[in-house]
């Protein structure tokens, strides 16, 4: 079975302190739904369009375990705790094995 992943990438985050609440219940909901961040505050070092942002990398032991952990009710509550006019590109996508 293939893996999944969860991908997001914030442009900028000028006050992260905003984050603490959905971030705590991000992290409930993740561990809830068997994953695993793989990387979170980590150093980036950028090629191409240049641009260094924050990534945030977490694994799943399968692709339909990451979109049900996306759709569950805990990362929901997650999601309206993520402060307004915050901009990130959140993506699940299927590994290679």
């Amino acid at each position: 079975m293939a893996k999944g992943y969860w991908f997001s990438v914030y442009p900028a985050i000028s006050d992260p302190e905003r984050l603490t609440d959905y971030n705590e219940l991000a992290g409930l909901a993740v561990q809830a739904g068997g994953g695993r961040v793989q990387s979170n505050f980590g150093r980036v070092v950028a090629h191409e369009a240049g641009i260094t942002e924050r990534v945030v990398l977490i694994e799943f032991d399968g692709f339909e375990q990451a979109v049900a952990a996306y759709e569950s009710e805990a990362y929901q509550k997650a999601l309206v705790a993520l402060p307004a006019g915050f901009e990130r590109d959140f993506r699940i996508v299927e590994g290679t094995d």
